[in-house]
């Protein structure tokens, strides 16, 4: 079940739920929250760290992954009006890239989470651009302030 009514853009609402500032930002938009399941946005501009030869490259498409549960962490703190607490990726696993977006484009990412358990949390997670699945991932993510 979706707890958001609408989706989430406002920039400056998003920003305080993660760690990261720009100018290395790899989400912009909020579409779906559960707390088995996120669906974040992004639009790749060529401002952004990751763009090179108008295409988004390797590494901002694991780092979308990342913040996409970084995003999921903070908005979960936020509803329950806690500081979502820091935290890091401890490995990555099982990432495929089909494809590299372009410069323009709109990311897509789903992370559901398999397991949460005492600040360690196990996700799976897929890209979308333009309706094709260009790459997914198993990560975990571990809280450092407990």
């Amino acid at each position: 079940m979706n707890l958001l009514k609408d989706p989430i853009t406002d920039q400056d609402f998003l920003l305080g739920l993660i760690p990261q500032k720009h100018p290395f930002v790899m989400v912009d938009k909020l579409f779906y929250f559960s707390p088995e399941k996120i669906v974040s946005g992004f639009n790749i501009t060529k401002e952004n760290l990751f763009t090179s030869n108008e295409m988004f490259k390797e590494p901002g498409l694991i780092e979308n992954m990342a913040q996409t549960v970084a995003l999921h962490t903070g908005y979960h703190y936020f509803l329950k009006s806690q500081d979502a607490p820091m935290g890091y990726i401890g490995a990555i696993a099982k990432v495929e890239i089909d494809s590299l977006p372009c410069l323009g484009q709109e990311l897509r990412t789903t992370v559901h989470i398999l397991h949460d358990i005492m600040g360690v949390t196990l996700v799976e997670s897929q890209i979308e651009c333009e309706g094709a699945l260009i790459a997914t991932g198993k990560m975990k993510t571990v809280l450092a302030n407990r």
